[in-house]
């Protein structure tokens, strides 16, 4: 499979070419199995690139209709899921992570000697924090700690170093309980930018709760939907978007029917399915916000991404605003002060191109109304246009 096929796939599957526009927020979840959720703009601003949803849909798909689910998944990484595919994720990944996370909190303040039986304590602070959020029904960390005192709990980390900090223990505790899945993040306290949000119980969000599945069958799973969204692909890109071991991504494909391709330089796998060619679609261009499902799916990137890296990743392996054209990235894009969308193309995309890239910088700043989105990981192109 060469790479004008994989763009091809791009445009199609991702709902990049006018033709291949998605009717609603769920259906571009669903087909690119989870929507990367760290900072809360990149959620709506991936809809909005391949759908004409506004923000009120996708609003009400999020928290009305409860159709997307945030929750911790892969590399330990927030997500926005379907519904449906949440237990699988939850069982694939955030289960294992849950137990991580229980033991790092727990070794912290033994050695911060703020409490003493640190086992104990946890026990009987984080039942008190259930029994307070289900009286309350949906409360935000400040409100859980007027009712569990023991929540604002401060601990000093990395004491002596450059980046010693103060954590509290409302922010592991909600962590840790949302890991384990008994809680779920809800409606933002302000806009749709917003990242302080309110809890409620799983049970109240979700009636069915997250079902117990077992591991093995939900890395399997797991594997086979990227498979779907994204073949071919490297193992190495399997490994990177999981967070799974190499064992664990191997162990999943052998209950996967899928098959071996060329991919020029590397060895890809495609679902045994999936091996008819996608018709080129028609011309495009899309505007996708930093942290974008697309190309965050992959580690081996040099065949949409070219020379670009410096210009839009950060030190961290994080993408900033990119500017696509069927199929690979051609540029990047920030907002001024003034909400205006400042471009500059990395390369010349011709007279056609650089029409479609000006249509979609203005689709974008008419839907963004005046909002300011700053993206939680600076780029260096990014913060350039953005001065």
């Amino acid at each position: 499979m060469d790479v004008a096929e994989r763009r091809s796939r791009l445009g199609v599957r991702h709902h990049f070419a006018p033709a291949a526009r998605a009717e609603t927020p769920s259906n571009v979840a669903c087909d690119l199995v989870a929507l990367h959720g760290t900072d809360p703009a990149t959620v709506f601003l991936s809809i909005f690139a391949r759908a004409a949803s506004s923000v009120s849909a996708i609003e009400a798909a999020l928290y009305d209709k409860r159709e997307l689910v945030r929750m911790l998944g892969m590399r330990r990484t927030m997500f926005v899921v379907p519904d449906a595919l949440a237990p699988v994720v939850h069982a694939a990944c955030t289960r294992a992570i849950a137990v991580q996370m229980r033991r790092r909190y727990q070794q912290f303040l033994e050695e911060s000697g703020v409490v003493q039986n640190v086992a104990t304590w946890w026990s009987r602070v984080e039942t008190a924090t259930l029994a307070a959020l289900e009286l309350r029904g949906a409360a935000t960390a400040q409100e859980l700690g007027q009712d569990v005192p023991e929540l604002k709990t401060q601990i000093r980390l990395a004491e002596g170093k450059s980046y010693a900090g103060t954590q509290s223990v409302a922010t592991w505790m909600l962590m840790q309980l949302s890991a384990e899945g008994r809680i779920v993040r809800g409606r933002p306290r302000g806009s749709w930018i917003s990242s302080q949000y309110r809890w409620v119980p799983i049970d109240a969000w979700l009636p069915a709760g997250l079902a117990a599945l077992p591991t093995a069958a939900a890395q399997a799973r797991l594997v086979r939907e990227w498979l779907r969204a994204f073949g071919p692909g490297t193992y190495a890109d399997l490994k990177w978007w999981t967070g799974l071991t190499m064992g664990e991504v191997k162990r999943a494909l052998r209950t996967v029917d899928c098959v071996e391709v060329e991919l020029g330089e590397s060895t890809g796998l495609v679902l045994a399915d999936d091996l008819e060619p996608v018709a080129s679609p028609d011309p495009w261009a899309a505007f996708l916000p930093a942290l974008d499902a697309t190309p965050m799916a992959y580690v081996q990137r040099d065949w949409f991404l070219g020379p670009h890296a410096p210009a839009l990743f950060d030190r961290s392996g994080n993408i900033g605003p990119s500017v696509w054209c069927d199929g690979r990235i051609v540029g990047g894009w920030a907002q001024r002060p003034n909400g205006a969308i400042a471009v500059k193309l990395l390369e010349d995309v011709g007279r056609d191109a650089e029409d479609r890239v000006a249509a979609a910088a203005h689709a974008l700043e008419a839907w963004l109304g005046g909002v300011r989105v700053t993206p939680r990981f600076r780029t260096p192109l990014e913060r350039e246009l953005s001065a």
